[in-house]
């Protein structure tokens, strides 16, 4: 397989400051989604599904939970002798400097020097889809491209860290880039993945450090699309985008679409995720479950309809709970009425509580809370 010629880096704590309340305590990787996974295990599927066998996963602060999910990449069949998973962590103290993507890519340019690769992918984890990078390669190759951006075709997201959008002629070709633009209806924007020879980005990097130019859509999408052969990639599958909490909501409201979860979680490309070993969940004389995603190991005795219960959630007697995100071990009292609320992990809420938010604010409870 091609794949093997690529090296994939994830960037796991970007844009985590669109959706603060759930990356206070954790990366933007390791914020929990669709009832048992981790952002991380999308683009790190992805790369091991389409071949690549050599991952490095660029991390800053609040790794603690992030690496206790991936461990040694055994869950993803990273764990070898040779390539596998490469954790690259904190290389500085400056948390704007952590910011500046190009920065960080030079402070791992010894890791890229020595690859031997000769394509590398970034990827960022503010996305949740299926994506067949092998596909990507095949048309970067057969472009003869320079960078090939992967974009997708749509309303321009609402809170999305420098929105980018692609003008491509008819041949795929980038012909203009637009950062932050205000634009209606539909359009071709960027989804921060991104493929080029290992070499170039090397140069780019090193080019924007001795210029003192920092910002990667600026300098480098924008600032060499009339200079390099820059070529688009439409994904045309289910993309979430986590950029805000309403977003990350809607994202997890939408796995009740049945279609939208074979996509998402296609047989052939299996999204991977460290494994917990739970009993059945168990339901209780009375309860009533409607349209809900549930984990393993869950104890539900009250209503539930349009939820995502996580692992080890507790819905006690005569609880009423709707529309709503319950992460992993939290216990939901009896007699409580929840409506639109996203609780963290191990959150209690004590008997005969009433929480109540709207479609476009839902109601957030802090991990490890007591209401």
């Amino acid at each position: 397989m091609r794949g093997n010629n690529v090296i994939g880096l994830i960037f796991t704590n970007l844009h985590g400051e669109l959706i603060s309340e759930l990356t206070d305590k954790r990366t933007m990787g390791s914020v929990p989604f669709g009832g048992k996974y981790r952002l991380i295990d999308f683009p790190l599927s992805n790369m091991v599904n389409s071949g690549i066998n050599k991952v490095g996963v660029i991390t800053k602060n609040n790794y603690q939970s992030l690496m206790d999910h991936i461990g040694t990449g055994k869950a993803w069949d990273l764990s070898r002798k040779r390539d596998g998973l490469f954790m690259l962590p904190p290389f500085n103290n400056s948390e704007e400097e952590y910011r500046n993507r190009i920065s960080i890519l030079n402070s791992i340019k010894k890791f890229l020097i020595n690859s031997k690769e000769e394509y590398v992918l970034i990827s960022d984890c503010d996305t949740a889809c299926n994506i067949d990078y092998q596909n990507v390669l095949e048309k970067h190759i057969s472009n003869d491209a320079d960078i090939t951006v992967v974009y997708k075709r749509g309303q321009l997201p609402e809170h999305q860290d420098e929105p980018t959008v692609f003008s491509l002629d008819s041949t795929g070709r980038v012909k203009d880039v637009l950062i932050n633009p205000i634009i209606e209806g539909p359009c071709s924007f960027y989804l921060n993945k991104i493929l080029m020879k290992r070499e170039l980005l090397i140069s780019l990097v090193s080019e924007c450090v001795s210029k003192n130019k920092n910002n990667f859509k600026r300098d480098i999408i924008q600032g060499q699309f009339d200079k390099l052969k820059i070529y688009g990639y439409e994904f045309e599958g289910f993309c979430a985008i986590m950029d805000s909490m309403s977003s990350y909501f809607n994202a997890n409201m939408q796995l009740m679409d049945l279609n939208i979860r074979n996509d998402l979680f296609n047989s052939a490309r299996p999204i991977y995720t460290k494994v917990r070993d739970d009993m059945p969940t168990r339901y209780g004389l009375g309860s009533n479950v409607k349209n809900t995603l549930i984990g393993n190991g869950c104890v539900i005795e009250g209503e539930v309809e349009n939820c995502v219960l996580f692992k080890g959630v507790h819905i006690g007697k005569g609880a009423k709970v709707s529309n709503c995100v319950i992460m992993q071990d939290t216990v939901i009292g009896a007699g409580s009425n929840l409506n639109y609320v996203i609780a963290d992990k191990d959150v209690v809420i004590k008997d005969n509580r009433s929480l109540m938010g709207f479609l476009t604010y839902p109601v957030y409870i802090n991990k490890a809370s007591t209401v």
